[in-house]
């Protein structure tokens, strides 16, 4: 091997003490900032001096673009070809052989690695770099790592390089870790502000920069934007500008194909405009940039706990990725880095990212555990726990998907899942398509799901035109795609393409995907369905939470339905206007994001709802208000999951369901509940609750509200409706909590009526918390010399004395008062107005009248 000389880095500085704390199998923190050298300055360390062991050394990086960037660096410095002493192994793409030492891999492949090789016998050294990038997969890494170092594999050597994470959690975690600080030596980067916030599209503000970043150096200029979207149509805006024209501008990203990748990292004497995702953030070096422009915003993947759908959002920057963005001016030369935002801005953006366990879909980690023979989730060594709500509803989706058992132990389904390096619904889908024998096309659709959608492009937002009778977005796609393969009407299928280059990703991923599944030990099942029905089939095995039932939007507007609807889990789903599922009441929400108040489904398939899960699906009959009828109504209704399929009315008969339903709406307004021309129930009930708070030594049982409560529940138990209700016979039940005895009391010391003098009988209004009261024309009661009284003499009959007319003259509780000091004057003015009516100048000894005229004998 080629001697590798580090000393130019500056992480060689500290590069002692690592060797000897690997050489005594002490795993090793390293924090050094970018450009330090930490991946391409300590695995060949390691290789020469031979402290790693005699197994392989396995480079961890969070991407495959990363990876093979640092695969082929490596190569280069060891001097020798890709493949042999060092090689990368990422999803779909390896170049290995027997003799290779240090093999560049994602963590995904790591995790799949040891799914077959727990111990990883042949691995003598793991180094986890870029780990401050905190992906799920490589927190899920560490753990598993710590696990075999504590357990069987104590000899098993582990570098964990950061270069913006505190290592003092990291060291904590691991218990015998040594931390190790790398100061760096990179070269200074002039970091530019904007003095203010600027509301215009993000395009239009790198444009307005680039020709100071053009300016202020002379090296490649790297700008960092959010998308793909966002990088075509900065790219347009330059390219009409022309800006740079002297420049190459080229596109980084993820998904990009791998040669064009290569292009873009590759040494260059003419000039790059380099438009590149936070991809390019760490763990890659390009050549010769000196200037950045960051935008200062990335597209996060969170997952929607609430309702199990993931939501992409346009996020600010951490701190800490800025100042990654940054370094990347300043790993050869001095650099200037123009930031579009403000340094008041800067400092109250957050210092890290948030981990991505804390925000992200677990099915796929959980997955992984269970084949691990890891049930308990939170008894796993994690350096951050996942939320318990994502656990929750990743083993919710497992099961469903059939993956693992009740007790979360892995399935025979999950096991052969496990084959395939895709997301647990994919893997899912390959095995429904295989047994339905179109596995073809079926890894077509897999590839696309799994890479960027190559028909996804906001240039091309209505090139997809082909539209056909599939009723399913991702049968369409794959037509187009077989279009494109061979060949046929290719002008047609080239229009309907945002990206040809990603269509041939595709393809290539598509080949590897139906390799791999020729070793599933799948029995094909024999079916007479058309290959369309059985692409909806296979679907639907890997999506049967994303079912969704169309609504309607009104007879009114001469349709049955419309482009929205009601997903498995209660949320509101908007089909895209390009979405070619239209038609059919239920369909499939394939690739859905929950941002909005609906979530927007970007692609969809129609389904037969015979094709549903039998076991599933329940017919219940459910019982509801319905506040127009003002009654108990019920529906048959059948659910797939808790998705309504269909309803029918049905009878409504008194049940514990219908007589709780109906009290809850009864209590909600319970006076309206009382007969409606009958007021004694009211009367009653005020008249035991005053005598109840005036004489509490008569130990009457109380009418309070529980008690009410009660009656009202014994009425229901009958009875469907309001109207039901209001015809009740609810006097005699509640009198009937009252024996013969205690009744007597009620009517003596707090009558309903009381005789006057005239011998009229007026009714007494009684309240709790104010006198009773009787409405009587003074007519009547000439005779009574003092006011009449109630509860046993203790309590005024409070009088509203009433005129001939029946208005109010005098409300009074001392009616002897009011004969001998107001009866005069009031006695004037009435006699004057109602000559023919009685008005004896001594009230106290007059006859009273019923109709207040003069008695004849007068």
């Amino acid at each position: 091997m080629t001697e590798p000389s580090i000393d130019h880095l500056p992480v060689c500085e500290c590069l002692p003490e690592i060797l000897l704390a690997v050489a005594a199998s002490i795993p090793v923190v390293l924090k050094a900032p970018p450009g330090a050298g930490k991946t391409t300055g300590i695995p060949p360390a390691l290789m020469r001096h031979g402290v790693a062991g005699d197994g392989q050394i396995l480079l961890i990086q969070p991407r495959r673009l990363a990876a093979r960037s640092a695969a082929s660096r490596l190569a280069k410095l060891v001097g020798g070809n890709l493949g042999d002493e060092v090689g990368y192994h990422v999803r779909f793409d390896k170049r290995t052989s027997r003799q290779t030492k240090l093999i560049a891999m994602t963590t995904g492949v790591l995790l799949r690695r040891l799914q077959h090789d727990p111990l990883l016998e042949n691995v003598s050294c793991v180094i986890l770099d870029e780990f401050h990038e905190r992906s799920v997969d490589i927190d899920l890494a560490l753990g598993m790592l710590h696990r075999i170092r504590t357990t069987l594999r104590p000899e098993l050597k582990l570098l964990v390089m950061s270069a913006t994470l505190d290592p003092a959690p990291i060291v904590e975690f691991l218990g015998d870790a040594k931390a190790v600080t790398s100061e760096g030596r990179s070269f200074p980067v002039d970091i530019r502000y904007t003095t203010m916030p600027s509301n215009d599209a993000v395009d239009r503000q790198i444009a307005a920069v680039l020709p100071s970043a053009l300016k202020a150096t002379s090296g490649h200029v790297l700008i960092f934007l959010a998308g793909v979207g966002e990088i075509r149509r900065t790219r347009r805006t330059i390219e009409m500008m022309r800006l740079g024209e002297d420049s190459i501008i080229c596109e980084l990203y993820g998904d990009l194909a791998p040669e064009h990748q290569d292009a873009v990292l590759a040494e260059s004497v003419t000039r790059k405009i380099i438009l590149a995702t936070n991809v390019a953030e760490t763990s890659i070096t390009i050549p010769g940039v000196t200037g950045v422009i960051d935008s200062g915003m990335a597209r996060v993947m969170r997952f929607d706990s609430h309702v199990g759908l993931p939501k992409l959002q346009l996020e600010s920057i951490s701190q800490a990725s800025a100042d990654q963005r940054a370094g990347r001016a300043g790993r050869t030369s001095p650099g200037v880095c123009y930031r579009l935002w403000p340094m008041a801005a800067h400092r109250a953006r957050r210092e890290q990212d948030t981990p991505e366990i804390q925000r992200c879909d677990f099915s796929e980690s959980l997955l992984t555990l269970a084949a691990w023979g890891e049930r308990d989730v939170f008894a796993f060594p994690w350096l951050t726990a996942p939320p318990k709500d994502a656990v929750v509803i990743a083993k919710q989706l497992l099961s469903r998907l059939g993956a693992i058992d009740d007790d979360g132990g892995l399935t025979s389904l999950g096991r052969e899942m496990l084959v395939l390096p895709l997301h647990p619904r994919l893997s899912r889908f390959m095995i429904a398509a295989t047994q339905l024998n179109i596995g073809e096309d079926a890894a077509l659709a897999a590839a696309m799901l799994t890479e960027r959608d190559p028909f996804r492009g906001d240039q091309n937002a209505n090139a997809v035109t082909a539209k056909t009778q599939h009723g399913c977005d991702v049968l369409d796609r794959v037509d187009q795609l077989k279009a494109f393969k061979h060949g046929d009407d290719r002008s047609r299928a080239d229009r309907s393409l945002a990206s040809p280059g990603a269509a041939h990703q595709v393809l290539r991923v598509a080949e590897q995907i139906g390799r791999m599944t020729k070793s599933l030990s799948i029995d094909p099942i024999e079916s007479h369905e058309s290959d369309s029905e059985r692409m909806k089939r296979a679907l639907l095995a890997a999506y049967p939470d994303r079912v969704a039932r169309r609504r309607s939007i009104g007879a009114e507007q001469g349709s049955v339905s419309s482009g929205r609807g009601i997903m498995v889990g209660g949320r509101g789903v908007r089909l895209d206007s390009r979405s070619t599922a239209g038609g059919g009441e239920l369909f499939l929400c394939i690739d859905v994001d929950s941002g909005g108040t609906e979530a927007l489904v970007r692609s969809a398939s129609v389904i037969d709802e015979s094709w549903l899960d039998l076991r599933l699906i329940r017919d219940i009959d459910e019982p509801f208000f319905n506040p127009t009828l003002k009654a108990v109504v019920v529906r048959r209704r059948r659910y797939y999951e808790d998705l309504m399929l269909a309803e029918s009315p049905i009878a409504c008969v008194p049940s514990a369901e219908v007589t709780s339903i109906l009290q809850h709406q009864a209590r909600l307004n319970l006076a309206n509940v009382f007969p409606a021309k009958d007021e004694s129930v009211a009367a009653f009930i005020d008249r035991v609750r005053f005598l109840t708070a005036r004489m509490p030594e008569l130990d009457l049982p109380l009418l309070d509200d529980a008690s009410i409560d009660d009656v009202l529940q014994s009425l229901c138990q009958s009875r469907t409706s309001i109207a039901d209700l209001r015809s009740a016979p609810w006097l005699e039940h509640l009198k009937a909590r009252y024996d013969y005895a205690q009744s007597q009391v009620i009517d003596r010391h707090a009558p309903a009526r009381m005789t006057l003098p005239s011998g009229n009988s007026v009714a007494i209004q009684y309240g709790e918390s104010k006198p009773p009261l009787m409405e009587v024309r003074i007519q009547e009661i000439f005779g009574w010399k003092e006011t009449p009284r109630v509860a046993g003499g203790r309590v005024a009959v409070q009088l509203h004395l009433l005129g001939p007319n029946y208005r109010p003259q005098q409300i009074t509780e001392d009616l002897a008062n009011f004969w001998k000091e107001t009866y005069v004057q009031i006695r004037k003015e009435l006699h004057r107005r109602y000559p023919k009516h009685h008005w004896p100048d001594d009230p106290l000894t007059a006859t009273a009248t019923r109709n207040g005229l003069k008695p004849k004998s007068t």
